[in-house]
This record gives C-alpha cells, structure tokens and sequence, in this order.
C-alpha cells in the first residue's frame, strides 16, 4: 500500500466522522491529512540515491540480476546534472552534459543499446582564438589541436603539456594518493606549478581559460595531484589518458554529441526501470541497523541490505547518517565542494558563423566564456551556440542581472563570430551552482592536500553504504562516461556482498 491508499479501517474512521459534530470536522480531516503523509514503508535488497547517469546505471545493474531495487531521487526529474531544454520546432539543447569521445566506450556502449544515436560535433571551418581584443582563426587539425597557435604561448604550450602528460603516467588513476611524488604534487595548487614552470604572461592567462571550463574553477582552487589525476583519468584501461584528449574535439572528449540530446538516455534508462524510479523525495537519513541500512525519505521508509549514495560528495554530506560516517569521510564531502560553472546558449535561425568558414569552436582569455561550441541539432536548424562560465568569471557572472549577462554573452559571441551574434532570438542560461540539488558542476574539485589525507574515502564502503557518481570513476572522472562507470562498479561491489 502506497502512502496516498486508504486502508477499510480508515474509510470506516471516515465515515464516523462523518456523523460526528461539525466542531470535530477540522480535527478528523487535519488527522486523516497527516496519515495521507505518513512515508510509505517497505524493503527492498538495495536502495540507490540520485538518479544522475550513475545511480540510473548501478539500479540497472542490480535490475539485471534479479535484486529488488529502489532508486530515490529529490529532483522532479532523472539525469542530475544532464538535462535537455526546448529551442523549438522538436530540438533541444543540453544545459549539462553534452559530449563523448574516443575511450568513452562505456557512455557510448549505453546509448547504442538505448537508440540513442550519435553525430560529429561541428568541426567544419575554422577555430576562434580571442586575446585582448585580437581575434585569430586556426584549424585544430595543426600541431595544437583546440589549443590556439599564439606564438607568445606556444614555448610554454608544448613544454607545459608535454609534462604534464608524463607526471600523469606516473599518476595510478585507482588511487592517485600512492603517486611516488603525491605528497609534493598534493601539497601545491596548479597556478603555483604554473608559476614556476612557464615564462609567458600570455600562457599564464591561457591555463584559466582551460580550468574554468574544464572544473568550473582557477588554477589557484585545485591541487597539482588532482589535474595530474583528471589527465590520466583521460583515457582508458587500454589507452593512457592525455590533456589533449580531454580538451580536444577531434578525436578528443568533444568529439561526438547525441541525437535529441544526452538526456535522452537517463530518461530511456529510467523507462526500462519503471516504478523503481521515485521522484521527488529527498534523502534526509541513512541509519546502519543489523542486516543493513534504513533508508528515510520525504515519501519512503525503506529496510535495505545494501545502499548506493550516488549523488557527489557535496550532496551526499546533507544526508544524516547514524551512526556518523567515518572522520575521513565527512572531511573529504566537506571539503570537496562542486565547481563553480554554468551553461549559456543563444539560439539563432540558423548557423551563420558557417558561412564565414567557422565551426563554433572559441577559445578566449576574456570572459566570461572562455570557451563555446556549435551545439546545433544535425541538420543545422536552429544554429545554436553554447558556452561555458566558470570560476572567478562565473562568480562575477551570477552577480550580473539578467539583462546584464545576456549583453556580455552575445557580446563575446559577436566578438568570436561577428555583429549577427548580437541578434539572437533566445538566450538562456543554466546556473549549476544555484540549482538545489546540484550544487555546482561538473565535478566535485579537489584542493591541494585533499586526495593525500581523504582520497580513499571516496569509493571505501561504510558498512552498507557503497559510493558512485562520476567523481568516484578512475577513468572520465567528471564525465558521463565517469558516472556510468562508478554505477557498475558500485552495483558490483553491491551483489559481490548480497
């Protein structure tokens, strides 16, 4: 019986109440409305907690080996943080995650068995390259790839790189804290290797432009260990992971997108689970008992063997637990707060910048997009553009009001693609940081010290308590392919001890 069903007892104690006195109405209805409340009850052999990719997937998991399962999510919808939005005419845009690419085998694996089809990130034409007030075209089939072939940076650009994908080796991406040179690279942020390392102000001011929309911070907010992780984590089990892989578009990270939009496969997901899926009940409590957990939510009460948080750290660190978690593992969720990012879009008629030999791709040191792409639909109809505002820009960003944040996104737009940037028929932006059950994105940031002193809190179960989420994957940690990764190793980790 579900928490809106009435019991015979009930409908009896009703009807009294029907005869009783007229004063005594409000108290019997009053009563009847706090019993219509009361959380249903119920067991299950797992709960899992959010119903981003990576809860979606371990529930999937589970499904597929005959265990009772239950999927609690606090937002109205499935998808965390990949959300499609209406443009019109059928097409959508994503307001969060949006592409895949080579490595990305377990994201893509999912949405050929889904249907979800997949098409080539526009790359047609040429690249933007924006530097205080000088505008510079590049194809990213050059030695750069996306990164821009300034001359003023290019020394520090191929040195940088080029060491930063060889300390990355030496990163074990399953547990990045036993680096031979942790304790060094965890004890100093990238800016202040940066410093010491390249020469270029030009270059110095190119690296935020790469961190802001990469994890939504600056390179004084993250750790050297944890940049280094995020390279090795660029790859696979087959493939060492590379900076150029993740910030590339050809045969990089932005290299493909999906048809009708990433959400559509947290949404086909939750479709083949069906009645599991429970919208709209936040989470408030996890209490171990003998046997397993006890799971309390807006609408649920539920007795499991096994629990799945997968939400990120942030998120997870709200939810009461009794007895308390670990020390390590409340400092590791209070500590790794999200990345501070959000999404902009313009939608046009149609693609204009093509014309002109370009392919939507910007890169800039002036905000507040550091970075944007053509995220039209296949046929090209509407022309979209989407671009990213993170850190300190993102920050100044959300002070603005609209009409002022409207002004300085086209404003970069007409600066990278020309005057007809101006005139777009819509604009929106998606505030990951101010969205509830969000609390930023992409991906939770760690500081300097953070992984050396509570890294391996992030996947060490507590008793019945199993962690998933992207910034629990060891490959695309941050990434959707990272979410449907952390989903199956967690629903496995759950059925090894069921």
């Amino acid at each position: 019986m579900n928490h809106l069903d009435l019991s015979r007892r009930e409908l009896l104690g009703a009807g009294a109440a029907a005869g009783a006195s007229v004063l005594a109405r409000p108290a019997v209805a009053d009563a009847a409305r706090h019993r219509r409340r009361r959380p249903a009850r119920r067991s299950a052999d797992v709960v899992v907690i959010g119903a981003g990719l990576a809860g979606l997937t371990a529930a999937r998991e589970l499904m597929r080996d005959d265990r009772s399962v239950v999927l609690l999510e606090a937002r109205n919808r499935v998808g965390g943080r990949v959300l499609n939005k209406p443009i019109g005419g059928g097409e959508h845009t994503e307001a969060g995650g949006t592409f895949a690419g080579p490595t990305q085998n377990h994201i893509l694996d999912m949405a050929r068995e889904l249907g979800v089809g997949t098409f080539p990130t526009y790359n047609t034409g040429d690249n933007v390259y924006f530097a205080d007030g000088t505008r510079m075209t590049y194809s990213d089939s050059g030695p750069t790839g996306t990164a821009p072939p300034d001359p003023t940076l290019l020394p520090d650009l191929t040195t940088v790189v080029t060491r930063l994908d060889e300390m990355s080796k030496d990163v074990p991406v399953d547990a990045p804290w036993e680096a031979g040179s942790a304790g060094d690279w965890d004890g100093q942020t990238l800016e202040q290797w940066i410093q010491a390392n390249s020469v270029s102000p030009r270059f110095k001011a190119l690296v935020p432009a790469a961190t802001r929309p990469i994890f939504g911070a600056e390179p004084r907010e993250i750790s050297l260990l944890f940049t280094l992780f995020y390279i090795a984590a660029s790859g696979d089990e087959q493939n060492a992971g590379t900076f150029e892989r993740n910030f590339n578009t050809r045969d990089g990270a932005q290299m493909f997108r999906f048809v009708g939009g990433s959400h559509q496969i947290a949404a086909r997901l939750a479709h083949r689970l069906g009645s599991r899926v429970k919208l709209g009940t936040p989470v408030r409590r996890i209490e171990r008992v003998h046997g397993g957990a006890r799971v309390v939510s807006k609408h649920h009460v539920i007795r499991a063997r096994r629990v799945i948080v997968a939400v990120p750290p942030a998120l997870a660190r709200r939810i009461h637990y009794a007895p308390a978690l670990p020390a390590d593992r409340r400092a590791l969720a209070r500590e790794m707060p999200q990345g501070t990012l959000l999404k902009v879009t313009a939608v046009y008629d149609r693609p204009f910048w093509r014309d002109a030999g370009l392919n939507g791709t910007a890169v800039s040191l002036n905000g507040p997009v550091n970075a944007c792409f053509d995220d039209s639909p296949p046929d090209g109809s509407p022309g979209v553009l989407f671009g990213f505002v993170g850190g300190d820009e993102a920050r100044r960003y959300r002070s603005q009001s609209k009409a002022d944040r409207r002004a300085a996104v086209l404003k970069n737009f007409a600066d990278y693609f020309g005057q007809a940037a101006l005139n777009a028929r819509r604009f929106f932006d998606t505030d990951w940081p101010g969205a509830r059950w969000s609390r930023g994105g992409p991906v939770g940031i760690a500081r300097p010290g953070l992984l050396l002193a509570h890294g391996r809190a992030l996947r060490d179960p507590v008793g019945p308590i199993h962690w998933a989420g992207t910034e629990t994957s060891n490959y695309w940690n941050g990434y959707m392919d990272g979410a449907v990764r952390s989903g199956i190793r967690a629903a496995r980790e759950v059925i090894d001890e069921l």
